[in-house]
């Protein structure tokens, strides 16, 4: 899992880089493509439009036979100087280049336009907003059509030289909102596989963890039930031998050695099996009025024995006016054993532990502190976790499956109350439960 994992993780990620650099080159390109497409339809669309001002109302006229007898005459060179300004209104050219536009380009694109006369800025007849378009050349493209060559005609010596140009305002937004589903699919279909992988890497993390958890909790598991089987074993050897089996006193010793183990083993096998049952949800509450000082004493006095050994000492202010809870008894006593016995195996050489209760609005509150080793971030973040033991150097240290706390948090959880831990490494623990009072 340890070589696995780093490959697939970098896999993936080089995966996940190059599928995104191929959806921006794939946008870029259609980007490109709708450019050409659009500057070739716009171009076709002017052309089509100066052809129609060329042909339109007669610029070329028909000869007529009286005007072949007079040639010097005036009327008929005058008219064929008339240029495009002076026979076109402005909403006369903007409905031409208008129904160009809507041919070739399928929809509503706005535009400017001018008529200019030896100069692509002239002033005979342009649009309210063309000098303001065509000042800005960065964003809008100019397209520029003699209107004489259009017309096929040998006249550029009748008549100044005109030029239609069309200026179509920020084409790239134009271009973008054509592909505008393109990329928000591509944005789209790019967070899901990110999202996919951002999963999927977590969901390996987590697993990682799990076995790692995996390995802790069955090398303590052997450790925890290798002892008393050691134990058991020797005790029954010794009460072979004759000597001992002799004696009363001794065969009573080792009987009674026998039996603890057994208690001792039993317990770590009911832990095991009480936090499977937490798991599927199948522990029933048998909740009634209790007064939690009692409760409490009697917990204290199962931790006598452990805290006589460690020459601990045990501190205790019951300082709740109010102490009736609706609480299961079993359960409760063992919310404050799991408590009192985490402060006295994570201790230093003696021991100095707390217990102090009060009242805190409608909740009954018990605060257990202790002069232990302590918690740094990472633990106390994670210290309510199933199967999760603070890392202290070597794994058999301090006995146990990592199932204490869980079973703790779950049981106040279920007594509708809450449970906060803080601590700071190498001074101490402390851990504060409030459960609602009863009415």
């Amino acid at each position: 899992m340890k070589k696995i994992f780093p490959i697939i993780t970098v896999l993936t990620l080089l995966s996940l880089l190059g599928l995104i650099f191929f959806q921006i080159k794939w946008i870029q390109s259609a980007k490109d493509i709708k450019e050409q497409q659009l500057s070739v339809n716009i171009s076709r669309a002017t052309g089509e439009a100066a052809e129609k001002l060329m042909v339109e109302k007669n610029i070329i006229p028909s000869i007529k036979k009286n005007d072949l007898l007079f040639p010097t005459e005036k009327r008929p060179m005058e008219f064929f100087k008339h240029s495009v300004i002076q026979r076109f209104t402005k909403d006369e050219i903007n409905d031409i280049i208008r129904n160009s536009m809507d041919k070739y380009l399928k929809k509503d694109v706005s535009f400017e336009f001018a008529i200019a006369q030896n100069s692509i800025m002239g002033e005979e007849i342009q649009s309210e907003n063309f000098i303001k378009y065509a000042l800005d050349t960065a964003n809008n493209y100019q397209h520029v059509i003699p209107l004489v060559a259009a017309s096929g005609s040998n006249l550029e010596n009748l008549s100044n030289e005109e030029f239609l140009v069309v200026i179509v305002p920020n084409e790239e937004s134009i271009i973008l909102k054509e592909i505008f589903w393109f990329i928000m699919g591509s944005i789209l279909f790019t967070l899901i596989i990110t999202t996919a992988f951002y999963i999927t890497i977590r969901s390996l993390l987590k697993q990682k963890k799990l076995s790692e958890i995996k390995s802790d909790f069955i090398n303590n598991m052997t450790h925890e039930f290798k002892t008393p089987l050691a134990t058991i074993s020797l005790a029954v050897d010794a009460l072979k031998n004759e000597k001992v089996a002799g004696d009363k006193e001794k065969t009573q010793y080792f009987t009674g050695v026998i039996k603890e183990e057994n208690k001792r083993m039993n317990k770590q096998v009911e832990a095991i099996l009480q936090a499977a049952l937490l798991d599927k949800k199948e522990v029933q509450l048998n909740l009634k009025k209790h007064e939690a000082h009692s409760l409490i004493s009697f917990a204290v006095n199962n931790m006598t024995l452990p805290l006589k050994e460690k020459n601990g000492v045990l501190n205790i202010r019951l300082d709740a006016n109010n102490d009736f809870i609706m609480a299961d008894e079993v359960h409760f006593i063992n919310i404050v054993n799991n408590l009192l016995d985490n402060a006295v195996k994570y201790s230093k050489d003696k021991p100095v532990i707390n217990l102090t209760t009060s009242n805190a609005g409608k909740q009954f509150r018990i605060k257990i502190e202790d002069n232990g080793i302590g918690m740094n971030k990472e633990t106390l973040n994670r210290i309510f976790e199933k199967f999760y033991r603070a890392h202290t150097g070597n794994i058999h240290n301090v006995k146990g499956f990592g199932l204490g706390l869980s079973y703790v948090k779950t049981m106040v959880k279920a007594h509708n109350g809450t449970i906060k831990a803080e601590s700071t490494l190498g001074k101490g623990s402390c851990f504060i439960i409030s459960l609602p009072l009863a009415k």
